[in-house]
């Protein structure tokens, strides 16, 4: 019976685990090491301003360390959704990082780059041929929609990252993936089926999170012909059948199915066993080969510039107040911007009130739940970041100086914990292309480069 033993350091590159841990899985002579290096959890910015939610040297620490074992052992390193978001800025960043390392420690390898942002004419070639269909609710994906883009990335399944084994990769980074790719392209091209493979993945693709207790560390997955087996290394951690097949659900819009590029995940009958106090058998998944092969796309587009300001009240009589204070706030905004010529199709003001609605807004099920305090997020996203920054400014004096029944406070009616209070965060973006894109190769959209460092 083939198999197939794989290592996923954390759910996040960057996020960290423990050094121990790594050493024990490093023990078990995995066949493949890695980590999913981002998501879109964290919101558009990262993938427009094509920046890193994680910092630099958290990043580097886990790499190192990941690089090193892997070298030792001379087995593959693969980062999927490199630097975040998996755009072209964040492969670079994190290709210059694995240089970095590798001059400081003395590493010569392999490595491939595999790219994932997509050129806007091969996609406008893609809509005009009828290869595109929408997701989340979005409308069909046009040219304009597409030149809006700051960047539009391809989703690749474990194709290109197999070819890049073939190709002698012993470092791989990938631009976006499909978070379970790495780990099913390792699977599938060392003989293990494909519903084995992908159900790995999606164990792997979080770290530690299908164990207790709950915490960025590693896991490792043994797979062969017809099951798989989780264990975190640590042994402070322990995988159950509860802690595993509750973490099946993640981020899945079905519970037993889990689409994927090139098919479906069937995870009906699967059956969830312990083999040990501390590891987890599972096994009766099924693979549905897709008709037509598709890739998701993501893509953001500018949708202005923000400024916010937080602040809070612990005044009674304020409080007991808020909803009218707060009208009579806006409306007085949109007189003063006025008259400083800002008409109101220029920016949008938001407030959330912490304290009562500020999670969950017009969702929240308990009406009216006020605390001894409120806290205020002001945000103001408008046209270009002076008009942003001018209007919170003027949203900001209301809310610190303006009149109510009852004040007894002659100066300011609110408490403002930094300063400066007013802070300009720069452009906005928002998500514009959630689509996917047949294609005739898997890898088409992939392009692979090789480099000796």
């Amino acid at each position: 019976m083939t198999e197939i033993r794989m290592l996923s350091t954390s759910g996040i590159l960057g996020y960290g685990y423990a050094e121990e841990s790594l050493r024990i899985g490093m023990e078990r002579k995995p066949h493949a090491i890695g980590a999913d290096g981002g998501s879109t959890d964290p919101g558009p910015h990262y993938l427009g301003a094509g920046t890193s939610f994680c910092s630099r040297l958290s990043v580097k620490r886990d790499l190192k360390l990941m690089l090193l074992a892997a070298m030792a052992a001379k087995i593959p390193c693969i980062i999927g959704t490199s630097g975040g978001a998996g755009g072209e800025p964040h492969l670079q960043d994190t290709a210059a990082l694995v240089r970095e390392i590798a001059r400081e420690e003395q590493l010569s390898f392999r490595m491939a780059l595999i790219h994932s942002e997509t050129d806007k004419a091969t996609l406008i070639e893609a809509v005009n041929a009828g290869r595109m269909r929408a997701l989340a609710k979005l409308p069909p994906l046009d040219a304009a929609t597409i030149n809006r883009a700051e960047r539009i990335v391809a989703m690749m399944g474990p194709e290109p990252i197999a070819r890049a084994l073939d190709g002698g990769a012993q470092v791989i980074l990938c631009g976006r993936s499909s978070d379970p790719a790495q780990w099913a392209a390792v699977a599938i091209r060392g003989g293990i089926p494909p519903a084995v493979a992908w159900y790995a993945g999606k164990m792997l693709e979080c770290g530690a999170e299908p164990s207790v207790p709950k915490e960025p560390d590693c896991l490792l997955v043994t797979l062969r012909d017809d099951h798989l087996i989780c264990e975190p290394p640590n042994p402070i951690r322990r995988c159950t059948p509860l802690s595993v097949s509750n973490f099946a659900l993640h981020e899945n819009a079905s519970p037993i199915h889990h689409t994927e590029p090139g098919g479906m995940l069937d995870t009906s009958d699967v059956v969830f066993e312990a083999v040990s106090d501390r590891a987890v058998k599972v096994s009766g998944m099924t693979w549905v080969p897709a008709a037509t092969y598709t890739v998701k796309l993501e893509g953001v587009e500018r949708a202005g510039y923000r400024a916010i300001s937080i602040c809070g009240t612990r005044d009674p009589v304020l409080i007991s107040q808020i909803d009218s204070y707060l009208e009579t706030h806006r409306n007085k905004v949109a007189m003063k911007a006025a008259d400083f010529g800002v008409p109101p199709s220029a920016y949008r003001m938001g407030l959330r009130v912490y304290g009562r609605d500020g999670v969950m807004a017009g969702w929240e099920p308990t009406p009216k739940p006020m605390g001894h305090e409120l806290g205020f997020v002001v945000e103001v996203v408008a046209d270009t970041q002076d008009i942003a920054n001018a209007v919170l400014a003027m949203a900001r004096t209301s809310m610190l100086h303006a009149d109510f029944p009852g004040r007894l406070c002659k100066e300011g009616n609110m408490a403002f914990p930094f300063s400066p209070s007013d802070i300009a965060l720069g452009p906005q973006y928002r998500f514009s292309v959630f689509h996917t894109m047949a294609v005739d190769d898997p890898c088409a959209p992939f392009p692979i480069e090789y480099e000796t460092v």
